[in-house]
């Protein structure tokens, strides 16, 4: 690994401004390209801030992990126990933990602009009583933004502040994150990069307040590497190790093969490793962190859609060069034009459709945010992408074989009689329509 490597690799996805960090044997290194933005550019250093996406999970669930070595949080306790306030569709009930593994059963969020005030965390639980519920508590996991969201309400019902001043007592001015921030007054007034997406500057910058605990932070790639080397460390009391349990097991998923607590968990090559990846608008973050070989690279980029394949191509890199670790996709099983019959067809959720087409040489998949999504937003929404060829594996699951999200897994779900009647996509269900 090393400066031409990521700069052939950021030239090769069209990236504009890339970030690594990779720590190996005690030591840190660096290696950065490009500019901040195509408008205003600005060389990209090791101290210019992006947004991490839903990689700031990873923080939400360290300070519950804080609040639970104090003895103020209990992860086996109903969360209406710190949120009394919560309505939702039924009358459920969900542990802390439950919430943190993704296996609450809400589904993946709410897109109302809750606003910038104080209040903005409240306001988004009370949006929740109109969120759909996508399976009973503790079945499946199932990925929710808004689940995190109302991990941040936690922190802030427990502590008495807001979830930025509890994120920053907690664990920021600890560890010395100064580089790491939520506020846009604080991120304006350093170097800091703007998404992308194919080639023109993405707006808004970021999404609303509410979304802080599920995908709000900006840190420099030198924070986050130092936030990855803390969970290499001893915790500072924190049990790390209970992170790093697995509690709800995933199938055919590119993320992991388990779910701690705030961390995917997988094997590569054989090897425990944990992470998790972020997106926002036109930047994306990967996390990554080996234990057993205290081992941990961090990639950032600043343009969609291949931020994603970039910061892939970037970890894997770094794991064989350094430590011998190899990741591979798994290689599809030939066409079978009975096979791509069953799983043809259109499938859905609340915010996005699915088409899933056999071109009688292969199967290709598209995703769509639905239209009337785009038309009722308050903001501007990520383009949707190009359709994906996509291969089957065995046990019912599926990869895609090109595109932004190359590598990316899931499965189908069948009925009593063997009938497809759904598709998993990146943690989130869509049910068959036709």
């Amino acid at each position: 690994m090393n400066n031409d490597f990521v700069a052939e690799t950021a030239r090769h996805f069209d990236i504009p401004g890339a970030a690594v960090g990779v720590f190996h044997d005690g030591q840190e290194h660096f290696f950065c390209h490009g500019v901040t933005s195509v408008e205003n550019p600005l060389p990209v250093n090791e101290n210019t801030l992006f947004l991490l996406g839903s990689v700031t999970k990873t923080y939400t669930a360290t300070a519950i992990m804080r609040l639970v070595a104090a003895g103020r949080i209990s992860l086996d306790a109903p969360v209406r126990e710190y949120v009394p306030e919560l309505e939702l569709a039924d009358d459920r009930e969900f542990t802390v933990r439950q919430l943190l593994n993704h296996t609450s059963g809400l589904d993946w969020g709410t897109l109302a602009d809750t606003g910038e005030g104080d209040d903005a965390l409240a306001r988004h639980v009370a949006e929740l009583a109109t969120l759909k519920l996508v399976a009973p508590v503790g079945e499946r996991p199932s990925y929710s933004q808004s689940g995190f969201n109302l991990a941040g309400r936690i922190i802030e019902n427990v502590t008495g502040q807001t979830y930025e001043q509890a994120i920053t007592a907690l664990l920021l001015e600890p560890l010395g994150l100064g580089n790491t921030h939520f506020d846009r007054d604080a991120v304006m007034t350093r170097r800091f990069a703007v998404g992308h997406e194919k080639g023109e500057v993405a707006r808004p910058w970021r999404h609303w307040r509410a979304n802080n605990p599920g995908g709000g932070i900006a840190a420099s790639v030198a924070d986050l590497l130092a936030w990855a080397r803390f969970h290499l460390g001893d915790g500072d009391g924190i049990d790390l190790a209970e992170m790093r349990r697995p509690t709800a097991s995933l199938r055919g998923s590119n993320l992991g093969d388990a779910i701690g607590v705030g961390w995917f968990l997988r094997e590569i090559d054989g090897v425990p490793a944990i992470g998790h990846g972020g997106s926002s608008n036109g930047q994306f973050a990967e996390l990554l962190i080996v234990p057993s070989r205290n081992f941990a690279v961090v990639s950032i980029a600043n343009q969609g859609p291949d931020g994603i394949p970039f910061n892939q191509a970037v970890v894997r890199r770094a794991l064989e060069e350094w430590i011998g670790v190899l990741d591979r996709d798994p290689a599809p099983l030939p066409y079978n034009p009975v096979a791509a019959q069953e799983v043809a067809g259109h499938y859905d959720n609340d915010a996005m459709v699915m088409t899933i087409g056999d071109t009688g040489e292969g199967l290709v998949l598209e995703v769509l945010i639905r239209p009337e999504i785009r038309e009722s937003a308050e903001v501007e929404l990520p383009a949707d992408h190009a359709p994906f060829p996509m291969g089957l594996l065995p046990r019912d699951e599926y990869v895609i074989t090109d595109g932004a999200f190359t590598g990316q897994r899931g499965f189908f779900t069948r009925d009593s009689d063997g009938v497809v009647i759904g598709v998993d996509l990146a943690g989130r269900m869509f049910g068959r329509v036709r």
